[in-house]
């Protein structure tokens, strides 16, 4: 298959982005990032663009760096960028070891961490660390520039709170302290495929008690998103394998699991509580 016809802009710089977004919204308008996701949709014709806006040659959107107290993720940013830690301590080592899950490395080498986000696929490892992470979401538009949490960016399968004229123009995520511990587990049928559940989980130990912890869970639901139940469960604990045990069983039951060819809602079940529980003792390690 083929696409279907559309009409192509290059603009090189966020301004044009955002006029020719302007220009075309309500014509189905879409941006053209990493395209792993929107040009094999496209091929099937699954994606019917009238228009399409290339932003690979918009220079300032291609930015990683540490400003203040966050890491901002531009709009450009491959995941291959991770395959190695962008910043000491747990921030940097968890966005490695999260790199490594997504997909295939040819994949990796075109496909944007902002481009994910904005696709908003259930299976996404970079929407989940952006939820548990509590990520700021830099969006811009004709209107000016806001800021929405992640939280609230997520709104179900492949449905965010981009508007047709918005483009997502950067990520920024609060840097960890350095005593945060962290763990990350997914699983997947096969290696690259899309995770059936997943768990990314974080805590401190202060005076031998955990604190601050949270859990996210992804790729079992139709949106990622923390599970306070199971938070609750740790907090004040003192860490053990039977602690762990108890927050993953509530994790499981507070889960509304999808349901699909690759699993029914009670194998997602099963798989969260295993998930959630390795990750737990990933990161007491």
């Amino acid at each position: 298959m083929k696409p279907a016809p559309f009409t192509y802009y290059a603009p090189r710089t966020i301004e044009e982005v955002i006029e020719r977004l302007g220009a075309v919204a309500g014509d189905d308008g879409r941006i053209l990032a990493g395209g792993q996701s929107l040009v094999p949709a496209m091929a099937f014709r699954l994606a019917r663009p009238a228009h399409l806006i290339d932003i690979n040659g918009v220079v300032a959107l291609d930015r990683l760096e540490v400003e203040r107290d966050t890491l901002a993720v531009g709009a450009l940013v491959r995941h291959a960028a991770f395959h190695r830690p962008v910043v000491e301590g747990p921030l940097g080592n968890l966005l490695s070891e999260m790199a490594r899950h997504i997909a295939h490395y040819p994949i990796r080498l075109r496909g944007t961490f902002c481009g994910s986000l904005a696709n908003a696929d259930p299976a996404s490892e970079w929407c989940l660390a952006a939820v548990v992470l509590d990520a700021q979401l830099v969006i811009a538009s004709s209107r000016g520039e806001r800021r929405l949490a992640a939280r609230d960016f997520f709104k179900g399968i492949m449905t965010t709170a981009l508007q047709e004229d918005e483009l997502l123009t950067a990520a920024r995520l609060p840097m960890l302290a350095g005593d945060i511990r962290a763990g990350f587990v997914e699983f997947s049928r096969r290696a690259g495929d899309y995770a059936l559940a997943m768990t990314l989980a974080s805590y401190r130990i202060t005076d031998g008690l955990i604190a601050a912890p949270r859990i996210g869970i992804g790729g079992a639901e139709a949106l990622p998103r923390r599970i306070p139940e199971a938070e609750a469960l740790l907090a004040g604990q003192p860490p053990s394998n039977e602690l762990f045990r108890a927050a993953a069983e509530a994790a499981a039951i507070a889960i509304d699991p999808l349901e699909d060819i690759q699993a029914d809602a009670d194998y997602r079940r099963d798989l969260v509580r295993a998930v959630t529980r390795r990750a737990l003792e990933q990161a007491a390690r």
